[in-house]
């Protein structure tokens, strides 16, 4: 867990990248308000590409958390209705098409994702590590969501019978959980708490650290129930992983 010196939940935190070209952090939304362009290049529609599109939804979802406008664009290869329809399973918002978009459309900001090694226009971007093998066609696909959010974007994912499996418990476990949280008075998600996913999501996307709160949060003896139910939920605007989904279904 995150020391417990981060700043509370109301003071402005700025999401910061590292930039695949320089390995230096800048900020993806500089001007406060200011659009910032996410312009993600996948060139296939295998489970590397699919993740590729998976880093810029989470982008997407953490500057509008943020209150900063975006305009997300997906530029790819022969290929795209296939990633298209794998990135709907995944619970990714669509992105434009975008062949070619030049600059010069006053944004304050356009931040590119590709492949490691991807070529892409000059500008910051966020190089994702490669996925392997790809998942058998039954797979879960919330499941395999999770499981390749659970590593840091610039790690590589290796996807297994194993991994596959507790991604799925653990989104089991979760969804369960919620919905019994949900059942008690509401509170809401303590400061700290939301301070330390925040400080997660807008250091360089660390998506593992938001997951580790959660595990956190999970089981704090001194939190309310209804203060998990609130935190969970606030938490999956960026996860996307459905966590509510289960609310009101018979225990």
């Amino acid at each position: 867990m995150p020391a417990c010196g981060r700043p509370p939940a109301y003071a402005r935190l700025v999401l910061r990248i590292i930039d695949a070209r320089t390995g230096e952090p800048v900020d993806a939304a500089p001007a406060r308000r200011g659009l910032t362009r996410v312009a993600v290049h996948a060139s296939g529609s295998d489970t590397t590409n699919l993740r590729v599109l998976l880093v810029g939804d989470l982008l997407v979802r953490t500057l509008e958390l943020g209150g900063t406008p975006v305009w997300a664009l997906l530029t790819g290869g022969r290929r795209q209705a296939e990633l298209r329809a794998g990135a709907a399973a995944l619970g990714i918002r669509p992105f434009e098409d975008s062949p070619d978009v030049g600059a010069g459309l006053g944004e304050a900001q356009v931040v590119h994702v590709t492949a490691r090694g991807g070529q892409t226009p000059d500008g910051v971007r966020i190089a994702v590590a490669p996925v392997e093998p790809d998942p058998p066609g039954h797979c879960d696909p919330a499941a395999l969501r999770l499981a390749l959010i659970t590593r840091h974007h610039s790690a590589p994912v290796r996807l297994d019978a194993a991994g596959l499996d507790d991604a799925g418990a653990t989104l089991a476990r979760w969804r369960g959980a919620v919905a019994r949280w949900a059942r008690q008075p509401s509170r809401p998600v303590p400061d700290a708490v939301r301070g330390r996913l925040r400080a997660a999501w807008e250091d360089d996307l660390d998506v593992p650290g938001v997951l580790d709160v959660l595990r956190h949060v999970e089981t704090e003896p001194d939190l309310a129930d209804g203060a998990r139910f609130e935190t969970y939920a606030y938490a999956d605007r960026l996860l996307g992983l459905e966590l509510t989904r289960d609310l009101g279904a018979p225990s």
